[in-house]
């Protein structure tokens, strides 16, 4: 069977420009290269890209009663993704991210919530009905949810998974109950521990910190180009990239942590597996632009490991 995964987290419109270099203060920068409207937001992201991958996906979120909302939820119904606990609401608009994208792919994201932050605890609760195997989560809904909604899970053993972004420093990581994976980029563990995940010992020292503020299992590093870095409280070990040329980094860190969930519970628990295995999906997100336009399908990275005789 395949495994069932209850994404609880933000859905938006993302409107991308692509730039040659970010503005200064006051400056106006002239791109030629266009822009667009792309349905994205971090659970979204994750939700579609768990599906893709092969996983029952079960999606609880929030958008407004506008056309942006309509086609965002017709999006996802093509992706097969159950939108049963996706509520419309008339009070307030569909989130909306807006991005910009530099030459090397890197971006820079600024964000209005919308109704994301309607998402209530209540909702969560009634997803649960769906019986999933798995809540995985983000930090683009407000923290109270987050913590409700692993506390839900805990109650009913289904391990958590949570990915670390946007960094919210005022994050309640003590009132969170037991999590299986918390997984941040390198931006936001610095700034949750102040450390900078540039080698072994500060990877170490930033995954320490992380392990010690809450009840989990394992950290994982997001470390971009330079692979992922996982730490259980006792053990750690580096996981190399699989190298490609980025286009576009957009979702690459939502699809790597969907795809570590969905190979977490297929390989009943083996983290290096998933991680080897969500590496490769990252890996193949940031040749694509956009953000769910560029998650790939199960064919599309069984492809990609046989081209780059990938082994796990």
């Amino acid at each position: 069977m395949k495994p069932r995964i209850l994404v609880v987290g933000s859905a938006n419109v993302d409107f991308v420009q692509r730039i040659s270099r970010v503005p200064l203060t006051g400056e106006t920068v002239i791109s030629p290269h266009g822009y667009s409207f792309i349905p994205g937001g971090k659970g979204a992201n994750s939700a579609v890209a768990a599906a893709r991958l092969g996983a029952e996906v079960i999606f609880c979120a929030r958008l407004g009663a506008d056309n942006y909302g309509v086609e965002l939820r017709k999006v996802y119904l093509e992706d097969n993704i159950d939108v049963r606990y996706i509520k419309l609401d008339k009070t307030i608009q569909t989130g909306l991210a807006s991005i910009l994208v530099e030459k090397d792919g890197s971006n820079r994201i600024i964000a209005f919530p919308g109704a994301n932050e309607l998402l209530s605890a209540g909702d969560v609760e009634e997803a649960f009905t769906a019986y999933p195997d798995a809540l995985l989560t983000q930090f683009e809904i407000n923290p109270s949810v987050v913590v409700s909604a692993v506390s839900q899970a805990e109650s009913i053993g289904v391990p958590v998974f949570i990915d670390g972004g946007p960094a919210r420093k005022d994050f309640p990581f003590s009132a969170l109950a037991k999590v299986e994976v918390f997984s941040p980029n390198e931006t936001e563990t610095f700034a949750y521990t102040g450390v900078k995940p540039i080698n072994m010992n500060t990877c170490l020292h930033a995954a320490m910190k992380l392990h010690n503020s809450m009840n989990v299992k394992y950290i994982v590093l997001k470390l971009g180009d330079r692979g992922a870095y996982i730490y259980d409280g006792k053990y750690c070990e580096f996981l190399q990239p699989y190298p490609v040329i980025a286009v576009d980094t957009t979702a690459a860190g939502d699809a790597f942590t969907a795809a570590l969930t969905y190979q977490y519970l297929e390989s009943k628990g083996d983290i290096k597996l998933a991680c080897k295995y969500a590496n490769a999906v990252g890996a193949l997100t940031v040749t694509a632009k956009g953000a769910i336009t560029s998650l790939p399908s199960a064919k599309e990275l069984e492809d990609f490991i046989r081209k780059e005789n990938i082994k796990f």
